[in-house]
């Protein structure tokens, strides 16, 4: 069926956006539930919430409201309602109505606006927002989807075709008056907060760090550890060659976090991620920094990892370097929104 078709039938008068092709997982998410690991729910979240905050600055929106995290291929939108939406992350090549638009820029979208995305440049994840974000109820606290519960997000699931999703404020005069010209604003958000050209992954030592033996202390920092397609969410399951303990362990199930690097029992490590257990049993070698959580996130089956440890005060430094540049962000777009929709 052509979208044009699509498009002529009758529209609900409460629906504003529609899913017309589902894409491979895509997902509302948000900064993530928290106050309930004790139960054992996870936070969960965004997998990349550098980027979620991106897009949300973009369009004026709270750094944490909820939003669309998509994979590639990503699903097609039809807009019943003008809006203002905004993509950062991952590039998959968008277009409206066959035009191609940039990522990292805030653009208007029109009524019957046909939003795709065509192959996947650079990334794994990206996120759109919706300037006033979507009417959404909140599950514990949070908006973020949680997959195994069913609940939050949509329906406590992954968008299917058909689903429909409404904007939480009508857009202004503003952007329903927006010409074609008008569709992509000026301004642009800067991702880069850190110069350095070290792509190596910063990591802190783990509790059981000092029980491997001394080779594959070394072997951790030396050798690539790949991404296996026995990744997801949960988390990334890497292929290394085997760390061993200096003598077989034990342990109680302990607290783990996103960015835990756990010990299988064969020598092989699994990276934690956004949706992980709330314990495990396994020895924590080492922790990924916060600042470094993006990297991971817009990585993927096939990719190599690199490891070089660090200590707390690069953490805090790096972490504090970003939160000051999504500061400088909010108050650059707040501005120019401001200025834009009252002009």
């Amino acid at each position: 069926m052509h979208w044009s078709t699509i498009i002529a039938t009758a529209i609900p008068e409460r629906m504003f956006i529609q899913i017309i092709k589902a894409g491979i997982l895509d997902t509302i998410q948000d900064a993530g539930r928290y106050g309930y690991q004790h139960l054992g729910i996870n936070p969960g979240g965004a997998m990349d919430r550098y980027a979620m905050r991106i897009a949300n600055l973009l369009t004026g929106n709270d750094p944490d409201e909820a939003l669309i995290e998509m994979h590639f291929p990503a699903p097609v939108f039809l807009f019943h309602e003008p809006g203002l939406l905004a993509i950062a992350g991952a590039d998959f090549s968008p277009s409206i109505n066959g035009e191609p638009i940039p990522i990292l820029h805030p653009v208007i979208v029109q009524k019957n606006d046909v939003l795709q995305f065509h192959r996947p440049v650079k990334g794994t994840r990206a996120y759109m927002s919706f300037r006033g974000g979507l009417e959404l109820t909140s599950w514990l606290g949070s908006h973020s989807t949680h997959l195994k519960a069913e609940a939050g997000g949509y329906q406590g699931r992954a968008l299917q075709k058909g689903d429909q999703l409404s904007f939480r404020q009508k857009a202004t005069a503003a952007l329903s008056s927006a010409s074609a010209t008008q569709r992509v604003l000026p301004w642009w958000a800067d991702t880069v907060f850190d110069d350095s050209s070290d792509d190596r992954i910063a990591v802190l030592p783990g509790q059981e760090w000092n029980e491997l033996t001394t080779d594959s202390k070394e072997l951790f920092t030396e050798k690539p550890f790949i991404i296996t397609k026995q990744s997801d969410r949960m988390g990334y399951r890497l292929l290394n060659d085997p760390l061993f303990c200096k003598q077989p362990m034990e342990m109680i199930s302990s607290a783990v976090c996103f960015g835990t690097l756990q010990l299988l029992p064969e020598g092989k490590l699994i990276l934690l991620m956004a949706d992980h257990q709330t314990t495990g049993g396994y020895p924590r070698i080492a922790h990924v920094i916060s600042a470094h959580h993006s990297r991971l996130a817009q990585s993927t089956a096939g990719d190599a990892l690199h490891f070089r440890f660090t200590d707390m005060v690069e953490a805090e430094h790096l972490q504090i370097k970003q939160q000051q540049h999504l500061s400088q962000l909010q108050n650059a777009c707040t501005f120019r929104l401001e200025a834009f929709l009252k002009s």
